[in-house]
């Protein structure tokens, strides 16, 4: 069977190749896919080849293929049917931690169902939402703390919006477009531009993948406060001002990175068992405002560079969306 596949081959450009799928192992689903998800940080980088070659064995996703910089197939955000496989899955809406291509063969395992409850175009924020809750693993917030989120991203937006959940808890989100305003009040949290962002602040996620943001943040933190990472830079260099306060204030900055389960749940939920959680977290409609309008794949080589750096004045879509017919 013959398959379509989306392929960076250089800084910038993109093509659809043809591959023929190999047959299929009795352990293995056969899922032909209705849409896929561009995740605009990540999917970026891979377009400008600014993925450091330190961590080109990091940044590799399940079923990339070619190696960075150039060719590479790369995206791991799919949601299919399953066409031919175990009976347990035969029919059922899947989402898969696959790159955007038609058709393609992945183990059950890591098949996991669509709840009926999430339609197919939100499903596909299910690996920012699995970002998210890792986060907020990463995190370990308190019922009643002060939390500022810095970027109003897809993965800023879902944390707020996780946070927004919690008993007590004041969420500001900080944002140098006001256009995001509405959607972020939506999702239960408050809106603040960077020079108007609160200050005392417990707990800061940064999601801006900016540097300025981070040293936003360490001007924001109250006592003893924590900063979670949630940002990477590729190549690029983040400088922060160590100095002044930071020692004083005894202020915590923590990575976190979702390639691994956060140490709180290590051990207690898998990969497999986080994502089944983050896709029943997208039963709430108020996510569907994440979405950007759907792109056909047939059209999807010419139209990346645009999705993932929009001309200036255009609107940025958060989640752009690849429709398959």
């Amino acid at each position: 069977m013959m398959a379509r596949a989306l392929w960076t081959v250089a800084e910038g450009r993109c093509e659809i190749r043809e591959e023929t799928l190999p047959s299929r192992a009795p352990d293995h689903a056969l899922i032909r896919t209705l849409v896929s998800g561009i995740s605009r940080g990540t999917e970026r980088l891979v377009l400008t080849g600014r993925v450091p070659e330190s961590q080109y064995a990091a940044m590799r996703c399940p079923f990339q293929a070619g190696d960075f910089p150039f060719p590479v197939k790369y995206g791991y955000s799919a949601v299919g049917v399953v066409e031919d496989g175990p009976a347990a899955l035969l029919g059922r809406r899947v989402f898969c931690l696959h790159p955007h291509q038609d058709r393609f063969l992945a183990p059950a395992g890591m098949c996991i169902p669509v709840p009926d409850n999430v339609p197919d175009a939100r499903a596909v924020l299910a690996a920012n939402m699995e970002t998210a809750v890792n986060i907020l693993w990463d995190a370990r917030p308190l019922a009643g703390e002060r939390a500022l989120v810095i970027g109003a991203g897809v993965v800023g937006l879902l944390v707020a919006a996780l946070l927004a959940r919690m008993p007590g808890m004041e969420v500001v989100v900080c944002d140098l477009d006001p256009l995001r305003r509405a959607m972020v009040e939506a999702l239960g949290a408050t809106f603040a531009s960077p020079e108007d962002a609160p200050a005392e602040r417990d707990l800061i996620i940064h999601a801006s993948a900016d540097p300025a943001g981070l040293r936003r943040a360490l001007e924001l933190c109250a006592f003893e406060a924590r900063i979670i990472e949630a940002s990477w830079y590729g190549t690029r260099e983040a400088t922060l001002p160590l100095g002044e306060a930071f020692h004083a204030k005894r202020l915590q900055i923590v990575s976190t990175q979702v390639g691994a389960v956060a140490p709180a749940m290590r051990g207690r939920r898998s990969h497999a068992e986080r994502m089944a959680l983050a896709l029943s977290l997208l039963a709430d409609p108020r996510f569907d405002a994440l979405l950007a309008p759907a792109t056909p794949f047939a059209g999807l080589a010419a139209a990346m560079p645009g999705l993932l750096n929009p001309p200036p004045g255009a609107a940025t879509p958060l989640c752009p969306v690849v429709a398959y017919g």
